[in-house]
């Protein structure tokens, strides 16, 4: 997939935007629980899989070590813990990245190297200040250069909440171009908005456009630390921007949902709402993605348990 580029600042995009939040729960509601409440054992098994195949296995701890990072690389390219099913997959079962902070990327990249998996999952790395973005941008974007020069395949920005609160969305989209550009042309960008600390879902839809017109690849709720974090729906309103950036350009941007999608259930959700309104392409690493540390606790759970009912 080509990494995205920015098109020119369009302020009437931000116009007239009015986001219903009843209508917008009741949505989520129509969208997903009647057909949750119909998935087989078969399907669950298929939705487990998936999930796993479309996670970035995630460690953003101020303790992290080389080792623990080798473990958490060791995890993602064989989420179960009897290798007998890797085997019956035939290796192809595996997350999509591992997530880790700036100076932890070259322990990734030396770790799955070392497992002959570097070009089959993606090095990821927060960048920008993480958690806060509260730092000056010539410091973020070197943090940006940094991660890259380390190996980084993919970059987890997060975003100036202050520039939204105060609606400075020129300026917003300037940073997050500098950004891009940063970036270079091959390593992808998502952009986290942190929707727990934007004030309003008008908010998170305008961020969401921002983003996205300043060449985010990915659109991500949260870093997952602030109080509120991944929710469907606020998921479905930066769904809602997602469709119409694709209506405006004709490019496909990818929802990476982060903080709370702890079990299967949770991920069945999301994948539902996807399907339903992105549709079935979106279902593929390269435009969906999960942030999570404790999801494979429970694919693992989930998948020995759906197995032996097969």
């Amino acid at each position: 997939m080509v990494a995205n580029v920015a098109i020119p600042y369009d302020a009437k995009q931000l116009s007239n935007v009015r986001v219903n939040l009843p209508s917008v729960v009741r949505s989520v509601d129509l969208l997903t629980s009647a057909l949750i409440k119909r998935v087989t054992d078969a399907e669950l098994l298929q939705y487990t899989l998936r999930a796993l195949q479309l996670t970035d296995l995630t460690t953003l701890a101020g303790d992290d070590t080389e080792s623990n990072v080798a473990r958490l690389c060791f995890r993602a390219a064989y989420p179960f813990s009897n290798l007998a099913a890797h085997a019956r997959m035939k290796g192809k079962v595996h997350t999509a990245a591992v997530c880790v902070y700036p100076s932890r990327v070259a322990d990734a990249h030396r770790a799955l190297t070392a497992l002959g998996m570097v070009d089959r999952i993606q090095i990821a790395s927060v960048a920008t200040g993480f958690p806060s973005g509260s730092y000056p941008l010539e410091t973020r974007l070197q943090e940006i250069r940094y991660a890259v020069g380390q190996g980084a395949t993919e970059i987890d920005i997060v975003i100036d909440r202050s520039l939204v609160l105060t609606g400075r969305w020129q300026e917003l989209y300037d940073e997050i171009v500098a950004m891009r550009e940063a970036c270079g042309d091959k390593v992808h960008l998502k952009a986290i908005l942190a929707i727990g600390e934007c004030g309003t879902m008008v908010n998170v839809y305008k961020a969401s456009m921002v983003a996205m017109m300043a060449g985010s690849d990915f659109i991500k709720t949260s870093t997952g630390k602030e109080a509120v974090n991944a929710t469907l729906p606020v998921g479905l309103v930066m769904i809602r921007a997602i469709q119409k950036f694709y209506r405006l350009t004709g490019k496909k941007i990818g929802l990476k949902p982060a903080g709370g999608v702890r079990t299967v259930r949770d991920a069945i959700a999301w994948m539902i709402m996807i399907r339903e309104t992105l549709g079935e392409e979106w279902l593929k690493p390269e435009l969906f993605r999960f942030g999570a540390s404790g999801l494979l606790d429970d694919v693992e759970k989930q998948f020995y348990a759906v197995s032996k009912r097969l």
